[in-house]
């Protein structure tokens, strides 16, 4: 959302705050060494802290967090600034127009055509992607990176948290970082904390293990959402209302899961007429057990849901196997602790563009150590790798970074992307597993996902930056190789890294861990990408023309051959 604070202060943002350094930030001096530290910004003397930093919570500076911001636009992600030159558009699977009945009404389809910014977000602050690292990545040899990566930082978070007093959400899922492991065969927690894993296809293309990172996603739906309606704990109750949510997050008519005893919930799940064993769940208007009555509309997650995200590595098994590295590089957290209606979520949306056309800037409700309110219905927060590698609270501005994706941007599905994107019914429970995972196109597209992208953006990445996946599935002049592409068994194929690339990218994140400024970006590249604006002039630059901007659904069909959908 966008508040007429942060536009007021939005000029002091990326200045000098003169008078505001005090506290640990700049602690009483002389004349001369008070003079010295009044042209020191605040958000570098925030750097500098947390470059020292030994603790799992950073204190807050003793001034607004707006007010110690250097990135005032950090929603703005640095592939936003990538040069189309008229003719790449890797923008149409975040920017797109409503689609009829959703709650999304962000209407940014124009963003794939046009660099609307505001004055501010006209700058790339990004600016570590503009820093050659070559050096320093040659510096780390193999086996320190891999020694890295496969070191346990986060099952020390919790622990650390409590004995900090911290006030927010501790993580409270046993092994996580061993992965698949933590889980049963059906995506359960094998602790019992509620958590459930989920196998879903990562998003194009920042999300793509060969572009630098893997990662994971857990849902947990409110304890009610898990009793029977006598409040004993039901797996069956569980099931059915989890596939009831799927199908209300996809617009399913039904969908399968794995079986549920329908004489322990009282509903005839599968509409047979008996109440028996239920594979399929076709009753998808009500939620079931305790939640008996809960507010229930297409499209929008129920009241208590959480995500977990974990951001990690890419791993490297023995074998050369890419997979999640058991080391984080990041814990992110979302809590949906209201629920909006879609005519509220309307106005909400309304008024985001009325306070964009205003000029206000980029604000969001702080709600300290419990992360940021999105004003949709979402707390946000997270956790992220301090300089010795030990997880810890993310700052306001660190979690800024976040919530432009999970609040603004018209391809989501109630602000959530991984979700929608889950393989359909009972097989899409369980750890995330790209070997098998067919390239299934999204709905209304003829050709797999994948595929497509690559053709629509013109390269690997959003940044075209990719040279191992431009020599794997485009040709010399730079057209895909679709018969290459269809060729592919699996998704894993298709998106996991060389063993070389993965090494490097690695050490790449590595030499960010060890600056901590992510507020100067946190993607891991070894050299500047080409094709990146550093300043942005809507004058000049060129921008897409209408028949290369697209429509396109964040859901997938996989009722293909190799898909495992239930429509």
């Amino acid at each position: 959302m966008k508040l007429p604070f942060v536009a007021m202060i939005a000029g002091l943002s990326a200045v000098t705050l003169t008078g505001l350094l005090v506290t640990r930030w700049a602690p009483a001096a002389p004349d001369a060494e008070a003079s010295a530290l009044s042209e020191i910004a605040i958000h570098d003397e925030l750097v500098a802290y947390l470059r020292e930093l030994d603790s799992p919570v950073p204190e807050r500076p003793p001034v607004h967090p707006a007010l110690a911001l250097y990135n005032a636009e950090a929603i703005i992600p640095p592939q936003c600034y990538t040069r189309t030159e008229g003719q790449h558009n890797p923008c149409y699977v975040c920017h797109q127009d409503e689609m009829r009945g959703r709650e999304n009404r962000m209407n940014d389809g124009v963003l794939q055509r046009q660099y609307q910014f505001s004055e501010v977000g006209l700058k790339n602050h990004w600016r570590n992607l503009f820093e050659d690292r070559s050096e320093r990545v040659a510096a780390i040899t193999d086996e320190e990176i891999l020694a890295w990566i496969g070191q346990d930082n986060y099952s020390e978070l919790a622990p650390r948290l409590v004995e900090a007093d911290f006030k927010g959400w501790i993580p409270d899922l046993k092994d996580l970082d061993r992965g698949a492991a933590a889980f049963d065969e059906e995506g359960f927690a094998r602790d019992g904390s509620g958590w459930v894993a989920f196998n879903y296809k990562p998003m194009p293309s920042t999300f793509w293990p060969t572009n630098g990172s893997t990662d994971d996603v857990m849902i947990r739906l409110a304890p009610e959402m898990r009793r029977r309606a006598d409040g004993t704990e039901s797996r069956d109750v569980y099931r059915a209302n989890l596939a009831i949510l799927e199908a209300t997050i996809k617009g399913l008519d039904e969908v399968t899961t794995h079986p549920i005893d329908e004489t322990l919930i009282g509903v005839d799940l599968d509409e047979d007429g008996i109440l028996g064993e239920a594979r399929v769940v076709r009753r998808t208007d009500a939620y079931v057990g305790e939640a008996t009555g809960w507010f229930r509309q297409e499209w929008l997650y129920p009241l208590g849901t959480e995500f977990l995200h974990t951001v990690r590595y890419v791993g490297i098994a023995e074998d050369g196997t890419i997979g999640p590295s058991r080391r984080m590089k990041e814990v992110r957290y979302m809590r949906k602790h209201y629920v909006l209606p879609h005519f509220s979520l309307y106005n909400a949306y309304l008024e985001e563009g009325y306070a964009k056309e205003a000029g206000y800037l980029p604000g969001y409700i702080d709600q300290g150590p419990h992360g940021l309110d999105n004003e949709m219905g979402w707390l946000i927060q997270g956790f992220i790798e301090d300089r010795r590698g030990r997880l810890r609270a993310s700052t306001y501005e660190e979690n800024l970074f976040c919530m432009g994706c999970h609040t603004s941007v018209g391809s989501t599905i109630d602000k959530v992307y991984s979700f929608a994107r889950k393989v359909d019914g009972a097989s899409g429970w369980g750890y995330i597993e790209l070997h098998g995972m067919p390239d299934a196109p999204n709905r209304g597209e003829p050709r797999g996902e994948i595929a497509t992208y690559l053709q629509r953006a013109g390269g690997g990445g959003e940044f075209r930056s990719n040279p191992e996946m431009q020599a794997r599935w485009f040709d010399a002049d730079g057209r895909v190789d679709l018969a290459r592409v269809a060729a592919a068994p699996d998704v894993y194929t298709l998106i996991t890294p060389s063993r070389e690339r993965a090494l490097e990218l690695n050490k790449a994140y590595r030499v960010l861990v060890d600056d901590q400024d992510y507020i100067y970006g946190r993607d891991a590249s070894v050299v500047p990408p080409a094709n990146v604006y550093r300043q942005v002039d809507p004058e000049s630059v060129p921008t897409l023309p209408e028949e290369r901007a697209w429509r396109w659904d964040i859901r997938l069909d996989w009722s293909g051959p190799s898909g495992s959908a239930s429509r």
